[in-house]
C-alpha cells in the first residue's frame, strides 16, 4: 500500500459515480489545508483499504475516510460530517449532525447512495485527475 502521510487523511470515493466525482471536487476546492488525499475504492489502495477492514461493498455502498495515524476508517454520514469538519465555514457547520444517531443519518445517506445513479449518472471508468489535481490522488 502506498504510504500516506499521518498529516491526511485519506477518502475512497465511488470513482465512477458522478455525485461522488463532484463531492470530491468540491472537497477539493475547499481544502484549504491540504489535509485530503483521494483514491477510487476501485483503485489498488482502495481495494486494500477494503480488505484489511473487511468492508463487504455489498452492504457498505459508501464513501470511506481513513485515517492513516489512527488506522481507523469511518463511512457513510460520519466520514462525510468528518471530512465537512475540515473544511472551514460554512461547510464545517455540517458537523452539528453528528449529534443525530448514525442510524437516522445512515437511512438519509443509504437513501442517496440507493438512488445516486438514476439522479446524477453514472461514468463508463474512474475520473482522471487534471494534471494540477494528480498531486492529491493515490491510485
Amino acid at each position: 500500500m502506498k504510504k500516506i502521510p499521518h498529516t491526511k487523511q485519506l477518502i475512497l470515493f465511488d470513482g465512477v459515480c458522478n455525485l461522488c466525482n463532484s463531492s470530491v471536487l468540491y472537497v477539493i476546492k475547499r481544502d484549504k489545508k491540504d489535509q485530503f488525499l483521494f483514491a477510487p475504492l476501485q483503485s489498488d489502495i482502495g481495494k486494500t483499504i477494503i480488505t484489511k477492514f473487511d468492508i463487504d461493498t455489498d452492504k457498505t455502498d459508501s464513501i470511506l475516510l481513513y485515517n492513516s495515524k489512527k488506522d481507523s476508517l469511518t463511512y457513510k454520514s460520519t466520514a462525510a460530517l468528518l471530512i465537512a469538519k475540515r473544511l472551514g465555514f460554512p461547510t464545517n457547520v455540517l458537523v452539528i449532525f453528528l449529534i443525530v444517531p448514525a442510524f437516522i443519518r445512515n437511512w438519509v445517506y443509504n437513501y442517496i447512495a440507493k438512488n445516486r445513479y438514476q439522479w446524477y449518472g453514472k461514468k463508463e471508468a474512474c475520473m482522471i485527475p487534471t494534471p494540477e489535481l494528480k498531486s492529491k490522488f493515490l491510485v
